[in-house]
Parts: structure tokens; sequence; C-alpha cells
């Protein structure tokens, strides 16, 4: 009786072995089975298994000592009627040419309420590594060509617009430094000079001159009655640099307040005409007059005489 029992439970034992390796299969694979020396091969296990069994990752470095792996890929999980499907994902490397034969890889797990480990073990893959054919005669180059990264318009988007701003940046510098500068520089002050003052100091600075004590008396005349003709044309309005003497008269009668100097202008521009037209040579005494007329010319006329601008540099207080 007691024979028969152990038997039975030997045979349910069996049984429950036989029933979890029938829950769990696992399977090895490549992207193919030629490489050549530093390519990446693309290894894989997938584990099949019932729901309640618990799968542990496996350990390929220790399994797989004659390749390098390069980098290992998070695993994937798929259910699907009650049974679940893990697949992980490696990328391998070899450099040297060889056969290479990938051992079993044994993925360990446990059945539910059971404290003990089993494994399953993935089938044997055999791969081929091997080496370019060299020619001799041709030139030397990289065994692969380089690997070419894509364009990625959001960073190309993002240097420009890191462009745009430095750019926007540095305009802005630019303006703000050169609002300081010309801040910085001097304002120019207007002073308002009556006619009369810069008519005066012009006849002023000629006399200090003295060209006709010099011998220079047609340009003496000359100067002297630009002097005044000037003065008349900003004045009076009237084009007095251009007309001659008679017309010049003739535009002041029409002007207020020039009754007093028509006789003084007439003599004094015509003394001038005889010098720059006629050659004439004067006298000390009338070379003395005509700088008397041009000031008793001006004098008798400041009532009224506008003003002109002169501009000149400097910090307004």
């Amino acid at each position: 009786m007691v024979k028969n029992l152990r038997f039975i439970v030997g045979l349910i034992f069996l049984f429950s072995l036989n029933a979890f390796a029938q829950n769990i299969s696992v399977k090895a694979s490549t992207d193919k089975t030629d490489y050549l020396v530093g390519d990446y091969i693309y290894y894989s296990i997938q584990v099949d298994y019932d729901k309640g069994l618990k799968v542990y990752p496996p350990d390929i470095k220790d399994s797989l000592s004659s390749i390098a792996v390069i980098k290992k890929e998070n695993p994937v999980d798929q259910v699907k009627y009650g049974k679940v499907t893990t697949t992980y994902k490696y990328i391998l490397s070899g450099y040297d040419s060889t056969q290479v034969t990938l051992p079993p890889v044994p993925v360990l797990y446990s059945a539910p309420g059971d404290t003990a480990m089993r494994y399953a073990a993935a089938n044997t893959l055999t791969i081929m590594i091997k080496t370019l054919k060299v020619d001799r005669q041709a030139e030397i180059k990289d065994v692969k060509a380089p690997l070419k990264i894509p364009l990625d318009w959001r960073w190309i988007a993002l240097w420009v617009l890191i462009a745009l701003i430095i750019l926007g940046l540095i305009y802005y510098l630019y303006r703000r430094y050169q609002k300081k500068k010309l801040e910085a520089q001097p304002v120019k002050k207007v002073i308002i000079l009556p006619l009369y003052t810069i008519a005066l100091n012009a006849l002023h600075d000629l006399e200090e001159q003295k060209l006709w004590q010099k011998g220079q008396i047609k340009e003496y005349h000359s100067i002297i009655t630009e002097i005044i003709r000037k003065y008349f044309e900003e004045r009076f309005s009237m084009p007095a640099l251009e007309l001659p003497t008679s017309e010049a008269v003739e535009l002041l009668k029409q002007r207020e307040g020039t009754e007093q100097i028509l006789d003084t202008t007439y003599y004094f521009l015509s003394n001038a005409d005889l010098v720059k037209f006629a050659k004439f040579v004067p006298l000390r005494s009338v070379n003395e007059e005509m700088m008397k007329q041009a000031y008793e010319i001006v004098n008798k006329t400041i009532n009224g005489s506008a003003g002109v601008k002169k501009e000149e540099a400097g910090n307004v207080q």
C-alpha cells in the first residue's frame, strides 16, 4: 500500500515538472548570420510563459563572453490569452574574423508559491564574422562609411532663435551706447547777432587789415562795398550784391528808413565803382572817407534791424 502511494506521488511530481517545463519556452535569434568586423549584431531572446510564472532577466555577459555587449535595451512585454511574451534585445559586436557560437543563455524563473529556481535555456546560434576583402591597390579608407546624423529642425529652430536674441541684444546695446554718446556731446548754443553788429564787426576787421595802406586799394574797395551791399540785402530784403549802383539806390528809395543814407550811399558806391572798374586811384582822404561813410550807413539804419543766427558749440547751462 505504501509503495503504491509513493509511486503515485512520484508520478504527480514528474508530471508537475513536465507541466512547468511546457509552460515556458525560450528562443534566441539574430537579425542575420553574416557580419563584418565591427558590425552591430542585433541579438534578441524571446521568452513565452504562463502569466503566473515569475521570469528573471537573463545575464548574457557571463554567457556570451566571446563577444562584446554594446547595449542592453529595455524588455518589451506582451500579454495575450493568459500568455506573456517578453523580448530582451541586445546589441553585440565582434572584432575578430571567426565563426562565433552563441551558447544557450539560461533564463531563470519560479512558479507561484514555490521558492525553487528553475531555468529554461535558449537555443544555440552560430554566426560568422568576416573582414572586408582588402584591395592593396586601392586607397586606405574606413571599414564603414561615417554615420550621417539626420537634421533635427527643432534644434535648428532653437539655435536660430538664440542667434536672433543675441543679435537683438547687441543691437539694443549699440543703440543705447549711441544714445548716451549723443547725450554726452556738447549742445549747440544759438547766438542771435543783429545785422548791424555783423556789418560793424566786418568793417572793424577790414579796418584792422589796413589794405589800402599796403597798396591793395582795389581789394579794399571791393570788400568794403561787399560788406555794405550784403547788409542792404539782409536789412532791406533786396538783391544789392547783383544790382548796379543806380538800381540799388533806386530800390533803397522804396524802403522805409533810408532817406538819410541815400546820398551817402550813392557817393559811397560810385567811388568804389571808379576804383574797381575805371582803375581810378583815389587819394588817401577818399579811402578814409569810404570807411567813415560805411560806418555812417550802418549806424543810421540800426533801428528796425533784424538779426541772424550764429551757432557755436558749447554746453547749455
